[in-house]
Order: C-alpha cells, then structure tokens, then sequence
C-alpha cells in the first residue's frame, strides 16, 4: 500500500470550460440538498421516507435535463446515457441511511455532491459519456450496488471506464489529532487533521488515483487530498476498505475509486442521531464537489 498526496503531483493544463462548469457549484446549493435528503430513510425501517428521498432525487436529475431509470428491485436511479456504445464515467452515491440516524454525512453528503456535479455538467450532457447513479440498500451488505453490477455492468448493458463512488465527503476537522486509522492498517499519513479528502483505489485503479491527484492539483490546489494506492488484492485482508459500494465495482474489476471524509475515523457522528446537516463542512463539500467536477469532465473528454 502507498500513501500519495495531491500536493506533490503535477498538475496539467487548466481548461476554461471546467473553470466555468466548477464556479456553478455553491455551498448553499449542497447546503439545500443535505437538508432535503437527512432524515431517516432506510429501505426497511422508514419505507416511505426511503422512498420520497428517491423520488426527490429522480426529480432533480429530470429537472437538470437528465434521462432517468429505475434499476432493479432496490430503486436504483440511474442517468441514462445518449449513447449506450460509448463507456460512460460513472457517479455513484448511496441515498439509503441506517434506521437511527438522519444521516447527513452519511450519506446525504455524497448525494448532494453528485447533484451538484450533474448540475455542473448538465449543459455537456448530450456530449459527454457520463452516468449519475444513486444506489439503495448500501446500508445492508451494498444489495443495491451488487445487483447494479451484477445485472447493468457485468451484463455488458453499460460498458464503464471509471466509477467514482462517494462516501461521507462533507465532515472536516481541523484540529490536531482528529484523524484516527483503522487499526492494523499498514500506512502512516502525513497529517494528523480530519482536514482531507481520502481516495481508495485497488491494483486496476492506481492509474485514477495518480490521475485524480493531477487534477486535484490543477483545479484545487489548496484542497488536500490523499489517495491510498491498494496493491495486489491486499483490500481483502482489510475489510475497513471495502465497506462501500465502491467494492462491487472492484470485484467485477472495473477501474473505481472511493472518495470518503473516512467516517468514524474522523466523524463522532458516524451512525448517531447527531449526524446532522449543522455538523457538516460545507466549504470543505463544495471543494469536493468542484473537485468531483473537474475530474469527471476531464475524464469524459479523453
């Protein structure tokens, strides 16, 4: 495993249309989104709520000038691409919460990041090759994400070249020891502040990571983030790294990367009550989001 950081990489050439898709993104715009969608929603426990987030979702993604699908038995939702031969960048966020929790950071962050992100991007929509999709069920054993994988990707009914999967983005802390690791885990980081953005990727997905850090340095300079580079299947001996939806995507072996805050690492509120839209970082989510934005057009454009 290797510990990389965006302030070493080198950054490329600044394109003046990502520039413009970035300055659409604001905090009061993520801000809206993650109090819309924190409120109890498990698929089992809060049916109803499970539902009408999704349909709040569905809506924002028609209203942006997005095709939109329900896939499989979980209610999926995903963006439906102008040209179904051309292998898409696909955004990927779970809507679903634990029973007991609001769950702002987890996951209604994430959620709010990839609504920003298709909002940013609308107006390339008809051009470029991407795929917005928000997975159900996460919260028990990624059932919406398998069965996504299972029966759009491996089917060969969508062809994906990158799959970037969020997970908790909107919680920063600042302080001194505020960033805590998984125990055993075979890495030091460079800095002891729950100040971040973490980057996961697996053998087939070092390449992204190196270029999500290119691009992090060009775009967000002063936004740190860190990429973890997982080499030789070593993520199945630590199962801390393959909690998220991003893990059915590495399974079947597409290129994926999960972006995370790295929950309770980080967050007290991680599967509490208290997960709250006060507690969230919003300068801390847009930076995210303009950063999601920039890799994903620099991505579909390739």
């Amino acid at each position: 495993m290797r510990v990389v950081q965006s302030a070493k990489a080198k950054a490329s050439d600044v394109s003046p249309d990502v520039v413009t898709a970035m300055e659409r993104i604001t905090e009061d715009l993520l801000r809206e989104s993650v109090e819309t969608i924190a409120v109890p929603r498990h698929y089992v426990a809060q049916r109803d709520a499970n539902l009408q987030v999704a349909e709040w979702i569905e809506g924002q993604l028609w209203s942006l000038g997005y095709r939109v699908g329900q896939q499989g038995e979980y209610r999926n939702l995903m963006t439906l691409p102008s040209c179904s031969d051309r292998a898409v960048v696909l955004v990927g966020a779970h809507y679903d919460s634990v029973s007991s929790t609001p769950g702002a950071d987890d996951n209604a962050s994430a959620v709010a990041a990839m609504l920003g992100c298709a909002k940013a991007v609308s107006e390339f929509a008809d051009d470029l090759s991407v795929c917005f999709v928000a997975f159900n069920r996460e919260e028990d054993g990624l059932l919406g994400s398998k069965d996504f994988v299972d029966n759009i990707v491996s089917s060969g009914k969508l062809k994906v070249r990158e799959a970037h999967v969020l997970e908790m983005v909107g919680y920063c802390d600042k302080r001194s020891g505020s960033q805590s690791l998984p125990k055993g885990l075979p890495i030091k980081l460079a800095r002891d502040r729950g100040d971040f953005l973490g980057i996961l990727g697996n053998n087939r997905s070092t390449a992204l990571v190196d270029s999500l850090m290119s691009c992090a340095k060009t775009y967000v300079s002063d936004f740190p983030v860190l990429g973890l580079k997982i080499y030789f299947g070593l993520e199945r001996f630590f199962p801390h790294l393959e909690r998220s939806d991003h893990a059915p995507f590495w399974s079947q072996g597409t290129p994926a990367l999960m972006w995370t805050d790295t929950s309770e690492f980080r967050n007290p509120h991680y599967h509490q009550p208290s997960d709250t839209p006060k507690t969230l970082d919003y300068e801390f989510l847009c930076n995210v989001t303009k950063l999601l934005t920039a890799q994903v057009l620099t991505s579909a454009r390739n």
